[in-house]
């Protein structure tokens, strides 16, 4: 990465500050898109370059000269109720703001583009498919997740027409302490109410947020990486033995079911993104040789629950 220039979207997010750690230590610079440069650069330390953004417009000379730009902003999909102003507001997050991303990429001349674009998708795209095993090949949903990761994915795939290499990674559930679905998905175990969702039988993509950064990493150096790529540890677990798994991190009961009408009652449109059974699998990015340090999601629950 020396010598390279990456701009980032979400830099300072779950997964971006480890990212940009990750490039900075291997000696290349990285230009952080954020909308308050004064909070910016305290969470990154002062060490990348800043450029002020809306989260939706990306001027083209923030973009000229780079080698790489990895687009991971958007609006948490889980944060509150699925209004239609949280739905428009999910939307061009990541859609608006992709196009937004191709548009400026356009804008700019052939020999100034960088040379990839890896945009951050999800494990939404696909559709619940019981016990079936999910590659990059299987179908998409109909839901109003699975219509947002198809719309990013198009947006995103624009800039192939510009002679710009483009990853889509479709993310599952970054398991990490520090923030994502990990720390809702805990509490109520912490307080002794935990237990599987529905029937539990349905299968839960995940990923180690080390892992993610590593394969973001990856996808951004190595030309081999292109098109859709699964981001998603090889080891799915159903959300029955996820919720075993939390409850002996924390060393608290996995003694309470929340039945589905439940579920469907607080979450509304969104109840589906939790009972619906996605087993997707990392088809490509094991093909392409990579190596996933942590396979096993009770590794990971015990590093990030088991000292709490």
């Amino acid at each position: 990465m020396s010598g390279s220039r990456t701009v980032v979207s979400g830099a300072t997010g779950l997964v971006g500050r480890p990212l940009v750690t990750r490039l900075l230590d291997a000696g290349g610079a990285v230009t952080a898109l954020t909308r308050d440069l004064a909070a910016g650069a305290g969470a990154l330390d002062g060490r990348a370059l800043l450029a002020r953004w809306d989260g939706l417009r990306v001027e083209p000379e923030v973009l000229e000269g780079a080698t790489a730009v990895v687009h991971l902003a958007g609006e948490p999909v889980f944060a509150g109720p699925l209004t239609a102003k949280r739905r428009r507001r999910i939307f061009a997050s990541r859609v608006e703001s992709a196009q937004s991303m191709v548009e400026a990429l356009g804008r700019l001349p052939a020999e100034r583009r960088p040379a990839v674009l890896v945009c951050a998708s999800a494990v939404g795209y696909y559709a619940p498919a019981g016990d079936t095993r999910l590659a990059e090949g299987a179908a998409s949903g109909t839901g109003f997740l699975a219509e947002v990761c198809r719309a990013w994915e198009r947006a995103a795939a624009g800039a192939e027409a510009l002679g710009v290499r483009r990853v889509s990674l479709r993310i599952g559930i970054v398991l990490s302490r520090e923030g994502g679905a990990l720390p809702r998905l805990a509490l109520p175990f912490r307080l002794g109410l935990g237990g599987r969702l529905g029937d539990g039988r349905q299968w839960v993509p995940w990923i180690d947020r080390d892992d993610l950064v590593a394969l973001t990493a990856a996808a951004l150096s190595d030309e081999r990486y292109r098109g859709a790529l699964n981001a998603v540890a090889p080891n799915p677990l159903t959300n029955a033995e996820l919720s075993r798994a939390v409850a002996r991190a924390l060393r608290r009961p996995s003694l309470l079911p929340v039945p589905g009408f439940a579920i469907r009652t607080a979450f509304g449109g969104l109840a589906d993104e939790l009972l619906g059974s996605r087993r997707v699998v990392p088809q490509r990015a094991l093909e392409l040789g990579f190596r996933f340090a942590t396979e096993r999601a009770e590794d990971v629950l015990a590093r990030e629950l088991g000292a709490s």
